[in-house]
């Protein structure tokens, strides 16, 4: 752990190096320690980055500094550890926080420090150009109980299998991944306190397998919201994509069948299938189509002033 925060401490701004080491409290999850929505802001998000490795903390830096800037986030957690006293880099609180285990369900643990409705899940290796962020931020304004998202998925049944399958759709969708998930805060309490022994053991069917967190998120809003999530289209710049993918994954065949194998799991313990399919996909603007004439030339309407 020393050696990793001494690689973190050369790559940010010496400002963000004095600091002392320390966890989550014991239980997060205590109900006394449950935030009135009330009293949480909603103009704001808060941002919980998700670090894998030492090796992608330069993509960490860049990504946590991104969202710093915009004037919509209140703070940036990248959760592994905690630098103490809070510093100010750009306009929101970059905290690093340290996980109390290696379980994948710890980055859904409320945590005191969000004070705000609205939470961005979302992974150290993408990166979303700010654009894309606001508008995402603006479409979870309005729909508040679904999941927004970037990256979506697809779950649906195999009749002669008789199983789920997990995989990508050209017309619907139904999972969103947690390269890029907004959701309520409140949520994070519902995937960690609530649901009984059941979803106690869905918990620990992810501790076991080291996957599959965020189908188990999804399973949370969905059952939650009665409603699919929506899909958000991010920016492009020409024939540059404003989504980049900067570290490195696979998705092989045998990753979806074994994601479509905790569908099934969690559909057994669960004992409905609360997943609800999407459709399309909001975008920012639509230019108009039609053309008029400036000066001397024919120019797309919506261009004309």
């Amino acid at each position: 752990m020393v050696n990793v925060l001494s690689y973190v401490c050369l790559l940010l701004p010496l400002r963000l190096c004095m600091f002392s080491l320390h966890t989550l409290p014991s239980d997060p999850c205590e109900p006394k320690k449950e935030l009135d929505p009330r009293n949480l802001r909603a103009d704001h998000i808060t941002v919980l980055i998700n670090g894998y490795s030492e090796s992608r903390i330069p993509l960490l830096q860049t990504i946590a500094a991104t969202y710093s800037a915009s004037s919509l986030v209140s703070s940036v957690l990248p959760t592994w550890l905690v630098i103490s006293p809070r510093s100010s880099f750009g306009l929101a609180t970059i905290s690093l926080v340290r996980q109390p285990s290696s379980s994948l369900n710890d980055r859904f643990l409320p945590r005191s420090s969000i004070g705000t409705q609205a939470v961005l899940i979302c992974n150290d290796d993408v990166e979303v150009d700010p654009k894309s962020f606001n508008f995402a931020f603006q479409i979870w304004r309005l729909n508040p109980d679904r999941l927004i998202g970037l990256f979506v998925r697809f779950h649906d049944l195999d009749l002669l299998a008789r199983k789920w399958i997990y995989t990508v759709h050209p017309d619907k969708y139904s999972i969103v991944l947690t390269k890029f998930m907004i959701l309520k805060s409140q949520y994070l309490f519902e995937y960690s306190r609530q649901g009984g022994s059941n979803m106690s053991k869905m918990r620990g069917i992810i501790d076991q397998m080291q996957n599959c967190e965020d189908i188990l998120m999804n399973f949370v809003v969905a059952d939650k919201a009665n409603a699919g999530p929506i899909l958000v289209e991010a920016k492009k710049d020409g024939t540059e994509r404003s989504v980049r993918a900067v570290g490195l994954s696979s998705r092989r065949e045998e990753h979806r069948k074994r994601r479509g194998d905790y569908i099934r799991e969690f559909h057994n313990l669960l004992g409905r299938m609360p997943l609800r399919y999407s459709f399309g996909k909001v975008v920012n603007s639509v230019g108009e189509q039609g053309l008029c004439m400036k000066g001397d030339k024919l120019v797309f309407c919506d261009q004309y002033q």
